[in-house]
């Protein structure tokens, strides 16, 4: 007979959902609150609002969800408590694959695909007590800014349907936002955690590289760039996150060892009186940024302010072209290399969206001197930011050049009156970060004059994710502006 859903709730679903991950954690482990519970209450709140934006596709049947949850129940009524996620409704990103779960890649090329194992970090989620109850969608490979496919459709705004959530990670973001899951994975190679975070007003970190497993994954040395990380409403959930996600893979040699965060990490809170913060701002006009947005980001500093920071105005010392060239050469590299054998196939070939084309064929055409000259320009730049932190402590950068667009656009062909001349060109301000290998936290930084999310980026020297974080947390209890809720949720 199929286990079913409780008939009778003590908590509120409303209130379930509102908790923070970390109240929703210890109310767990105290059995305060029964797995069971938990489950109702997130699946009505994804069935009350999903339907309005679409971030969670592939949904799992709700009979396996009810025994899986009673599961963890039993587990710890016998005293066997998994970890901070035990009884958390999760839903991996629909790019990596999940064990007994499709894995799509926003391609229709893989509808319908079922995998056979799991990604690290949805590896260390499971085995840390989550429930999966579907995947977040993501556009095509991860490719673009913004999250449509033509497996899934659209994911939306958390705070205006009309508009986008961002990407990769946008189904994520906005699932988030909405209180459809406590805390959510994603993955950032071109600002798939950060631009989502931006644009539905939660908070998204690109770790370091070797600070998390992305993978495994058939080539294990040279990819760099894709990275897997933690999004949430704040920072100390964030971290709840982080701690089941982190630390070092044999099976992925350039991971890092680290001190395991659930045990031994140090408190959020800090004293940053006297912090040094770099403002790079658009780059001495560089980036071409939308009118309105760089107001916004810059009345956010204020909050560092108020937390005892030094802010001040930089331009680092480098050719941002170069820059550029080497990020877009190194980009096509990985992913012509990833899927250049669907590209071959002319049948394949032909149900791949045109910046894939575009991108595997600007790899295919590469030369090994051009793989090194950008691998040269690439470490020029990370000599130019380590130097720029025997200075700074932190530099900061907008969260992204546009404000949340119209859902029904590709991307934004001209920013401010400049033509965009290439389907990313757009998402430019995300590449500083990728390209040093450095932690990135994309943090809300307010709203535009139609209301639309915006936030900045938080960039850090290299390894220093959980300084980030503390300076993360410093700045969300001074601003406050992840706390303002999205309409929808009423």
């Amino acid at each position: 007979m199929p286990i079913t859903a409780p008939l009778v709730s003590s908590t509120p679903p409303t209130e379930i959902v509102g908790l923070d991950a970390v109240a929703l954690s210890r109310a767990i482990r105290q059995r305060e609150l029964r797995c069971t519970e938990v489950l109702e209450a997130y699946l009505s709140q994804i069935d009350r609002l999903n339907p309005q934006v679409n971030a969670i596709v592939a949904q799992q049947p709700r009979d396996a969800l009810w025994a899986l949850a009673a599961e963890r129940d039993a587990q710890l009524d016998a005293g066997r408590w998994l970890g901070p996620l035990h009884g958390f409704p999760q839903a991996p990103k629909d790019i990596m694959p999940a064990a007994g779960m499709v894995t799509t890649k926003g391609s229709p090329l893989f509808a319908g695909q079922i995998s056979t194992a799991d990604a690290v970090v949805f590896e260390r989620m499971r085995a840390g007590g989550a429930v999966f109850v579907g995947r977040t969608n993501t556009p095509e490979f991860g490719l673009g800014g913004h999250t449509y496919n033509t497996v899934y459709g659209t994911t939306r705004n958390a705070f205006d349907p009309s508009l986008t959530a961002g990407g990769s990670s946008g189904g994520a973001g906005c699932a988030v936002a909405l209180h459809m899951l406590p805390v959510a994975d994603g993955s950032d190679m071109m600002g798939s955690l950060r631009t989502p975070a931006a644009f539905n007003n939660v908070y998204g970190l690109r770790t370091s590289f070797g600070c998390v497993p992305h993978g495994p994954t058939e080539e294990v040395f040279f990819q760099q760039f894709s990275v897997a990380g933690p999004m949430a409403r704040n920072i100390p959930d964030l971290a709840l996150l982080l701690s089941v996600q982190a630390g070092f893979d044999p099976r992925l040699p350039l991971t890092r060892r680290l001190d395991d965060p659930a045990h031994v990490s140090p408190p959020l809170e800090r004293d940053f009186r006297g912090t040094r913060v770099g403002w790079l701002g658009d780059l001495g006009g560089h980036l071409a940024m939308e009118p309105g947005l760089l107001d916004v980001c810059t009345r956010a500093l204020a909050h560092f302010e108020t937390i005892g920071c030094r802010v001040e105005a930089v331009t680092p010392a480098f050719d941002f072209e170069r820059m550029w060239r080497a990020w877009i050469d190194l980009r096509s590299f990985t992913v012509a290399g990833n899927n250049a054998t669907l590209y071959r196939d002319l049948t394949q070939r032909a149900l791949l969206k045109a910046e894939a084309v575009w991108e595997i064929e600007r790899g295919l055409a590469l030369s090994g001197p051009d793989v090194f000259r950008a691998a040269v320009d690439r470490s020029a730049w990370y000599q130019v930011l380590r130097q720029l932190f025997e200075t700074y402590d932190y530099l900061v950068l907008p969260g992204a050049q546009v404000f949340p667009f119209d859902a029904a656009l590709d991307w934004p062909h001209s920013v401010d009156g400049r033509s965009m001349d290439t389907y990313h060109r757009w998402m430019e301000v995300v590449v500083p970060a990728t390209l040093a290998g450095l932690p990135a936290l994309s943090a809300p930084a307010g709203f535009g004059p139609a209301g639309q999310p915006m936030g900045i980026q938080i960039m850090g020297p290299t390894q220093s994710d959980w300084s980030v974080l503390q300076l993360g947390h410093a700045y969300d209890q001074a601003g406050g502006m992840a706390r303002v809720s999205s309409p929808l949720l009423g």
